[in-house]
């Protein structure tokens, strides 16, 4: 007779092994989602025509949510107000829009998401999807392109706004600062690229303008702008290329406010000459009654001290510049007057072509070289010659130096006086320069130059120059003792020969000065010599 396995044991083995089972069958999660949403259909439907609703419903195979609405999604032609699109934060199958605005008749158009559509779980775009709608009996569908560069940048800005204006009877150049263009779009993510579509046929002025609050207006106090010289006529068949760049503001002084005792603060805006702009004080006035004006070193102020001080409650001056003149009030109280201190730059390294400068917090008004000394770490006394810039209120004291030299510079009181008559107390400045090893050197040697004078600069990967060199006819140019680093080389044809970069004027039609930038990115490395070729275009 067998042995017979009891039933309690069956149970368990197989319970043991459905487990077993259960484990090694369990999923571990399939591939990542790299699809992005599907769009299924639209209500109204996309490229609709007669279009007379005030809600559109876009639906996809998947829940959506929006990225970065306000840059990503381009309604053109604008509708102002803006509708509202949704969803903002939580994620749905549709995108729905409501219109407030009323729409032109016989007007198409075109929303383009850019990337913003996402679907929820992986944020996966679907790539400028664009609805479409006319009021109209027909759809648009003529377009234009082309490229934005920067005048004075080696690269343009992201999301570049791309206007066109309808050029009718109504058109004027001033539409930029004061009307919604006809048609909207960006150049795409980070590279200068445009396109245009869903016009109608016509003639238009295109501009480029970096729209920082998205209002579709030019703003020249804190935007660039560039335009294509002619009118475009659309359909064509040809692409353009704009280059942005800042106008230079007209002079503009605002109205002065008492800082400190005898120091009156004047904000500017614009460009100017500034020892062509005077400012006097209309107040009577005693004999012995003198001012001076001092820029201020960082911001766009001027300030105005005087002396002696004046028995009143309010200042009148008249302001004069070289295209205006303005007649202005400063209420003053009694108030404390700075005293002299003096302060000296730079400290530690010094390059080999840099000035030691000596800086007051008062209008400085005379300086005596002979109670200045420069001196190297042997003792020996070092040539040396000053300038006593007024509107800067500083004094520079420039000198010969070696590599791995230290240097220390030695002010004695009354070096330098005040308007106040006051002097310095000794000041003592210790500078040291590196080796030359330290440093790199580069020699472009330049073909196809345009025209002569040039301006030949090394600039940090910002634009901001480090280094400049001026050629009347030279076409080997070198910069020596340059700091180990990445840097951009930049020509600016300086075509009115004035020594500096002159940018444009939309209402006057002037493009800026040109500019070409060396390819590629330069390598500067210590102790090694650079020869590059540039071609210019």
């Amino acid at each position: 007779m067998r042995n017979r396995i009891p039933g309690y044991l069956i149970v368990i083995i197989l319970l043991l092994t459905l487990v077993q089972c259960a484990k090694k069958g369990m999923p571990e999660g399939g591939p990542k989602d790299e699809e992005p949403p599907e769009f299924i259909r639209a209500n109204p439907e996309n490229y609709t025509t007669n279009f007379n609703k005030k809600e559109i419903r876009i639906f996809f195979d998947e829940y959506v949510k929006l990225k970065n609405p306000q840059q990503q999604i381009i309604i053109s032609p604008p509708m102002d107000p803006r509708p509202s699109i949704l969803p903002l934060g939580s994620a749905r199958r549709d995108v729905q829009i409501e219109i407030f605005d009323t729409l032109e008749e016989n007007t198409t158009y075109a929303i383009n998401f850019g990337k913003s559509i996402i679907d929820n779980n992986e944020s996966n775009p679907l790539n400028y999807f664009k609805y479409v709608f006319s009021t109209g009996d027909y759809i648009d569908s003529l377009e234009v392109g082309g490229t934005v560069e920067d005048a004075y940048l080696k690269n343009p800005e992201d999301f570049i706004s791309v206007f066109l204006y309808e050029v009718d009877s109504t058109y004027s150049d001033s539409v930029v600062y004061q009307k919604t263009p006809r048609y909207v779009t960006y150049t795409l993510d980070s590279t200068n690229i445009f396109q245009l579509e869903n016009l109608k046929a016509g003639t238009y002025q295109m501009v480029a303008i970096t729209d920082n609050n998205d209002n579709y207006l030019f703003n020249p106090k804190s935007e660039k702008i560039g335009f294509i010289d002619n009118y475009v006529t659309i359909p064509t068949d040809s692409t353009y290329e704009m280059t942005l760049f800042k106008e230079e503001l007209e002079f503009e002084i605002q109205r002065p406010k008492q800082l400190k005792g005898q120091q009156i603060l004047f904000g500017y805006e614009g460009v100017t000459a500034l020892d062509s702009v005077r400012i006097e004080l209309l107040n009577p006035k005693p004999d012995n009654f003198t001012s001076r004006i001092v820029k201020d070193r960082k911001t766009d102020s001027l300030y105005y001290w005087y002396e002696p001080q004046l028995e009143t409650d309010s200042l009148y001056f008249e302001v004069i510049s070289p295209r205006s003149r303005d007649t202005l009030i400063a209420r003053i109280s009694e108030m404390a007057r700075d005293s002299l201190t003096v302060s000296a730059t730079p400290s530690g390294n010094i390059a080999f072509d840099q000035e030691v400068i000596l800086r007051a917090n008062t209008p400085l008004v005379e300086s005596n070289d002979s109670l200045i000394s420069v001196v190297n770490q042997d003792s020996i006394f070092i040539p040396f010659s000053t300038e006593l810039s007024l509107i800067e209120n500083e004094l520079r004291i420039s000198f010969e130096k070696e590599e791995s030299s230290q240097y220390s510079i030695r002010a004695l009181p009354g070096t330098v006086v005040d308007m106040f008559e006051a002097t310095n107390d000794t000041l003592t400045q210790r500078v040291t320069t590196k080796a030359f090893s330290e440093f790199g050197n580069i020699t472009f040697r330049l073909q196809n130059v345009e025209q002569y004078p040039i301006i030949v600069q090394i600039t940090d990967l910002k634009g901001v120059p480090i280094a400049e060199k001026y050629s009347t006819g030279e076409s080997v140019i070198s910069f020596s003792n340059v700091n180990p680093g990445n840097y951009f080389m930049r020509i600016i044809y300086d075509r009115n020969e004035n020594s500096k970069w002159d940018t444009g004027n939309y209402l006057k039609k002037l493009k800026p000065e040109k500019i070409e930038y060396f390819p590629d990115t330069l390598t500067i490395r210590a102790n090694w010599d650079m020869d590059e070729l540039f071609i210019l275009e």
